[in-house]
């Protein structure tokens, strides 16, 4: 899936471009491109309502249109209508199971939707799925730390970081368990490591602060 590019343009620039899209819109009423690249226009002036009306058009065109339906449970996520992201990230994965933002898109709402066993669930699956994935255990260890479920918290942030080593904010995450379960020496050393690696003492205050 094509992500959004909110920092290639100013506001006015997508304003413009929605501008000139309506016209060849107009134009070319059947044209799944152009109505596509309006929705991300309208997306990154969050105008969710005007790039629900496209993505909308481009089902009615194309039922199957997998930028339509990721990026309108997109939208819907935005709008707080979780059950209608859900579902379109349902019938997203049930065409393109090995998506890995979308499996993350419907975990997010189930999460927002108060949904525990579903969240869990569908964490579990990501996991299972992309095994390789920082990312993957990332979203879990996130999860379960909000859960206060520290100790599985702890071992899906240790995954994250042996398959992401070079992400801070990863070790800086397993920190901020490790002084919840207060381990604060434990926490102080991964924070060393981090400085040893090259990471400013300074952007790390807050949290040797915590560890006192």
């Amino acid at each position: 899936m094509g992500s959004l590019c909110a920092s290639a343009q100013t506001p006015q620039q997508w304003r413009d471009s929605v501008s000139v899209l309506m016209e060849q819109i107009r134009l070319h009423p059947n044209s799944i491109d152009l109505r596509l690249r309006k929705a991300e226009a309208n997306i990154n002036l969050m105008q969710w309502d005007y790039a629900l009306e496209e993505y909308g058009r481009v089902l009615r065109i194309d039922s199957r249109n997998l930028a339509a339906l990721y990026f309108r449970a997109y939208c819907y996520g935005k709008q707080h209508h979780y059950d209608l992201a859900k579902a379109d990230y349902e019938a997203f994965l049930t065409i393109q199971p090995q998506h890995l933002e979308a499996h993350l898109g419907l975990a997010h709402v189930l999460q927002k939707m108060e949904r525990k066993t579903d969240t869990m669930d569908e964490l579990n699956r990501i996991v299972q799925l992309f095994p390789d994935s920082a990312q993957a255990y990332a979203a879990r260890a996130a999860y379960e730390t909000e859960l206060r479920q520290y100790d599985v918290a702890l071992y899906d942030w240790d995954e994250a970081i042996r398959l992401h080593p070079g992400d801070a904010s990863l070790a800086v995450s397993k920190v901020d368990v490790l002084i919840r379960m207060e381990r604060r020496k434990e926490a102080r050393e991964v924070l060393d490591a981090l400085v040893a690696k090259g990471t400013p003492r300074g952007v790390l205050k807050e949290w040797y602060d915590r560890c006192k």
